[in-house]
């Protein structure tokens, strides 16, 4: 190879080598092709009798709308919790910002701000600041979780349940910051529990304990 062809710095020596091939590009473009009839194929409208129950370390669960679940969102996960009279979620640190809608209920949430540390100069940890924010809401309010805060919901009706919709921006794990922490579970938390229904009513028919 002559002097011109080996290009500057001899960086033909490095590019010029290997033996594997792919077809990266051609997939992609074949998703692209195919996506319009798979979108067709995903449900847009999700019956109640679709949205799965969950006894999750959160709290009792309806999922209205999850990547797992084949619909068209594509940004976005919400679920539905139902907080038993005088209990409360679980508690958790998450990256990804979320907005809570009170559908039914009264209560309220504790939120901690956290800032960022650096530990040897390369790996990160959050340290929690040392304010605690209350924030009290009812039947209609919508409550604001910005990114990396300790959050967790308080059904303060010792009578009634709450149910709010918990919508969190799915864009965080695509971008691989799926940074989320269980700090504390919900009181209702059973692992293997498989919540139907009739298990849900027993749920809120019971008083609970703060």
């Amino acid at each position: 190879m002559s002097e011109m062809q080996e290009g500057p710095w001899g960086e033909y020596r490095a590019w010029l080598q290997g033996a594997e091939t792919g077809t990266y590009y051609e997939h992609l473009l074949g998703e692209a092709t195919a996506a319009p009839e798979a979108n067709a194929r995903k449900r847009k409208i999700i019956k109640p009798a679709q949205q799965p129950f969950e006894n999750s370390p959160h709290g009792l669960i309806k999922h209205l709308v999850n990547e797992e679940m084949d619909t068209r969102a594509e940004t976005v996960d919400a679920y539905m919790i139902i907080i038993p009279p005088g209990s409360k979620s679980g508690k958790i640190r998450q990256l990804a910002e979320q907005a809570v809608y009170i559908v039914e209920g009264r209560g309220y949430d504790l939120h901690v701000d956290c800032d960022l540390d650096i530990v040897d100069d390369e790996k990160y940890s959050w340290r929690p600041q040392s304010e605690t924010k209350r924030y009290d809401w009812e039947a209609g309010d919508l409550v604001y979780i910005p990114p990396n805060t300790i959050n967790q919901h308080f059904n303060a009706d010792p009578d009634r349940i709450a149910r709010i919709i918990v919508i969190t921006n799915r864009i965080y794990k695509l971008s691989g910051l799926n940074d989320l922490e269980q700090l504390e579970n919900a009181p209702e938390f059973k692992p293997g529990e498989k919540l139907t229904a009739e298990r849900l009513r027993q749920y809120l028919t019971a008083k609970t304990r703060a």
